[in-house]
């Protein structure tokens, strides 16, 4: 949907000719990515760049930088950007092996799967960050996180109602 802020590039006439993922370089789980994303054949060349560098703020003034640096962040050659859970699936449709599975990622069951791998991996860095700092606490997920397990179906992410305590910034 185009609005005053974001204007109709016309997606269906301005293909992606490249991509520029922004990392947050000092992850070690960023670092593997971004070293497993240069080995793939890429259909879509791909651009790394870390998050918050002086390259990237200099390539991409109008970001949050800051932002980019809490969750993945992958801008297009016309401008497109793609945050968290869509541009991890716009990436790994940039890479010839994977694209069959971007498209799956990009229905509504898929997207909760892919959804939940995001969450994982942000939860995971999180520690890291924590561990780095001397804060872990060996944090956990907790229904009211918005984390539900069911047998049947896996771990699901529902996020909390903002009118709730568990919505406070952390």
């Amino acid at each position: 949907m185009a609005t005053a802020a974001t204007p109709d590039r016309d997606a269906a006439r301005v293909p992606v000719r490249g991509l520029t993922v922004l990392y947050d370089a000092q992850c070690s789980l960023c670092a593997f990515v971004r070293d497993w994303l240069v080995r793939q054949r890429q259909l879509v060349p791909l651009e790394l760049v870390p998050a918050g560098s002086e390259a990237a703020m200099r390539r991409f003034p109008g970001l949050d930088h800051a932002a980019t640096l809490d969750e993945i962040t992958v801008i297009g050659d016309s401008g497109q950007v793609y945050r968290g859970t869509a541009a991890w699936i716009v990436t790994l449709w940039a890479l010839a092996e994977y694209r069959p599975a971007a498209h799956r990622f990009s229905t509504p069951a898929g997207a909760r799967l892919a959804r939940g791998a995001v969450l994982a991996a942000a939860k995971w860095r999180e520690g890291q960050w924590a561990r780095r700092h001397g804060a872990w606490g060996g944090g956990a997920y907790y229904g009211a996180d918005g984390w539900q397990y069911s047998p049947a179906t896996g771990w699901t992410y529902n996020a909390p109602a903002c009118d709730s305590d568990t919505c406070a910034p952390r």
